[in-house]
């Protein structure tokens, strides 16, 4: 291992997220992984051991698994590393940088100097990078009744869902979430800036990964009844200079597909509508492996660690 590398360890290496995580981090030479052996991986000495031994931790775990992985690392007090939780545990809890990097202007600058951070979750990606924006700039009110509507690939779904439609049993197209409590929501809400909860209604189509993320607008209810040109012109101005986020012109055609994306972590955002319906849709495509998970982890990590952006 070079002097100038960075260590990490991955808690939970085995899983999609997990395995895209270290996929990634493997091809840069910056970065050397360690692994625990399989038979401690549930060993809270052996784990609390590497954790000491490592610049960064990656919790790629269930929520109450990560929790306790957090607390193992406080124990450690001046020797704990620094962790990226990609799971839902601590994406709105106190003292954890919310790890999308354009959020806001600064933002990146403070997962730079964090020592907890929590990578998003794959629709709030889509769904506050569309809202945040027009919520900052005054033309979506705080209280406004937002709706979100998505669909992603199946890989998204866990072990299960995946051996499902790999093996011809799951329907080609389903809603879930009807509860209207799924676990994406506190989080969308709160860095969207929403006051009212918004209905987010996600669904699951067969292919395995890529994800578009929609919300519909009347936009005679918005405050100054704003233009296309006026929500494409705050989202480009936001995004002006990123390096991952860009807001092209919508497609001509009214279409979009989901993949474009795949296997990057490009995230793309788009203003459809009609000035004379007073009608808008804005709509993020993104990778849900991607920006939506393992491609947004490695920009945190390379923040948190000072290395250079890829």
């Amino acid at each position: 291992m070079s002097q100038t590398q960075k260590t990490i360890f991955i808690d939970g290496e085995a899983g999609t997220t997990g395995l895209g995580i270290r996929d990634r981090l493997a091809a840069l030479p910056e970065i050397a992984l360690k692994s625990i052996d399989p038979d401690k991986r549930k060993d809270p000495v052996a784990r609390k051991e590497m954790m000491a031994s490592v610049d960064l931790v990656v919790l790629c775990l269930p929520d109450d698994a990560a929790k306790q992985s957090v607390a193992l690392a406080d124990e450690l007090g001046a020797d704990a590393p620094k962790i990226v939780d990609a799971a839902t545990a601590h994406r709105i809890a106190p003292g954890w940088v919310y790890g999308f990097a354009e959020l806001a202007p600064g933002h990146a600058e403070a997962i730079a100097k964090a020592d907890r951070v929590a990578n998003p979750g794959c629709y709030p990606t889509g769904a506050i990078a569309l809202l945040r924006p027009l919520v900052d700039a005054g033309l979506i009110p705080q209280d406004h009744p937002v709706s979100v509507n998505a669909v992603s690939g199946y890989s998204g779904g866990g072990k299960a869902m995946i051996a499902d439609y790999e093996s011809g049993v799951a329907p080609a197209f389903e809603l879930y979430g009807l509860g209207l409590h799924h676990k994406h929501l506190p989080e969308l809400q709160a860095y969207a800036r929403l006051t009212r909860r918004p209905i987010f209604v996600p669904s699951v189509g067969n292919f395995r990964q890529g994800m578009l993320v929609s919300i519909p607008l009347h936009l005679d209810t918005l405050p100054g009844k704003p233009a296309i040109a006026d929500l494409h012109h705050a989202l480009a101005e936001r995004y002006a200079g990123s390096t991952y986020v860009s807001v092209p012109a919508a497609e001509t055609n009214g279409k979009i597909e989901p993949e474009a994306l795949n296997d990057t972590n490009k995230l793309e955002l788009r203003v459809f509508g009609q000035d004379d319906l007073h009608q808008a849709v804005l709509v993020a495509r993104l990778d849900n492996l991607g920006k939506g998970a393992s491609g947004a982890a490695v920009q945190n990590i390379r923040l948190m660690l000072g290395l250079p952006e890829a």
